[in-house]
């Protein structure tokens, strides 16, 4: 006999939470690297530490993708429309998250370069394959990062919602 997971196993909460804290902390740099000027002494470190970071931010994203395929996880709560605007949201989070990483490293890769991921290892660049690939990757970029943020907030918003207005365990699985 089988039962029903009530809330997530360790390796979620910890794929989730360290995920969001990334998230969180690539948006900021990411805005604050952004104004540097060529003197600045972070000029050349900024975007070297977001890149490799937003490589491990892929990385453990892939893998959280294949936890949750093969993992069982307790069922979203709330009435039908809760429950779908949850998953829609779900989705779009892992899909703006994986068009970041595809327009971060078409900004990166279109003078040919390889990547250095903290001086681990590196991922090859394969050079432009538009006209101007950096700058259209990079306002892409800079859109998705805004509009990823804003429904990390919502998802954050609707959580406490759960947890307030409607008392369930909606947090409480994920804490």
């Amino acid at each position: 006999m089988s039962q029903a997971v009530t809330k997530y196993n360790i390796t979620a909460k910890l794929l989730h939470w360290v995920s969001a804290l990334l998230v969180i902390g690539l948006f900021s740099l990411g805005l604050w690297m952004v104004d540097l000027t060529y003197y600045n002494d972070w000029y050349n470190t900024a975007p070297y530490i977001h890149k490799s970071v937003g490589l491990c931010l892929f990385a453990l994203t892939l893998m959280r993708v294949v936890w949750k395929l093969f993992t069982a996880h307790p069922d979203i709560e709330g009435q039908k429309w809760e429950i779908k605007a949850a998953k829609t949201a779900h989705f779009a989070l892992y899909l703006l998250l994986f068009s970041l990483f595809i327009a971060g490293y078409l900004i990166s890769t279109a003078d040919g370069r390889a990547i250095a991921v903290f001086n681990w290892f590196s991922v090859p660049g394969f050079g432009s394959f538009i006209e101007n690939q950096e700058d259209i990757a990079g306002i892409i970029h800079y859109y998705l990062a805004f509009t990823l943020i804003g429904l990390a907030a919502l998802h954050a918003l609707a959580a406490l919602k759960h947890h307030f207005i409607n008392k369930d365990n909606t947090l409480k699985k994920m804490l």
